[in-house]
């Protein structure tokens, strides 16, 4: 029996193969009916893709079925190598939590109480807002508030 490959080595295949195929993210999204961040996410190796959804993506990159495989697997999220992302997309993301991370956090306890907002029951949306300074990039988190209740 051949080994899985790892979710980490999956995602970069994956990468690879996107790159080289020309096929976007917003069509393998599309071809599998699911939201594009989902999707791209799960490619990365951040969710498990059902077995129906990796023979599509499998299809459209001509992925071998070792890594079919891998991208069914449930994965370990959100783990980063370093304890701060060096990529400068990411590391922005991360600084921007540093900063307004307390204050979201104090005002998601004063509008709904002691609690989180959950990545479980989790949706994301990314768009371009057109501006005459430079274009703006518009992230919305959107994700189920879960009480701390005991």
């Amino acid at each position: 029996m051949e080994p899985i490959v790892s979710k980490r080595d999956a995602g970069q295949i994956v990468r690879a193969a996107q790159f080289r195929s020309g096929v976007s993210w917003a069509a393998i999204a599309q071809a599998v009916g699911k939201d594009p961040v989902w999707v791209v996410a799960a490619l990365l190796g951040q969710h498990a893709l059902t077995a129906a959804d990796a023979e599509i993506v499998g299809g459209l990159l001509s992925l071998d079925p070792e890594v079919r495989e891998a991208l069914q697997m449930p994965p370990y999220r959100g783990s980063f190598d370093s304890p701060v992302p060096s990529d400068p997309t990411i590391y922005r993301l991360y600084e921007a939590i540093n900063v307004y991370g307390p204050a979201i956090k104090e005002l998601i306890h004063e509008e709904f109480g002691d609690g989180i907002m959950s990545a479980i029951n989790f949706k994301v949306d990314i768009e371009r807002r057109e501006d005459p300074a430079g274009d703006r990039v518009v992230i919305t988190l959107d994700g189920k508030f879960l009480d701390y209740n005991w």
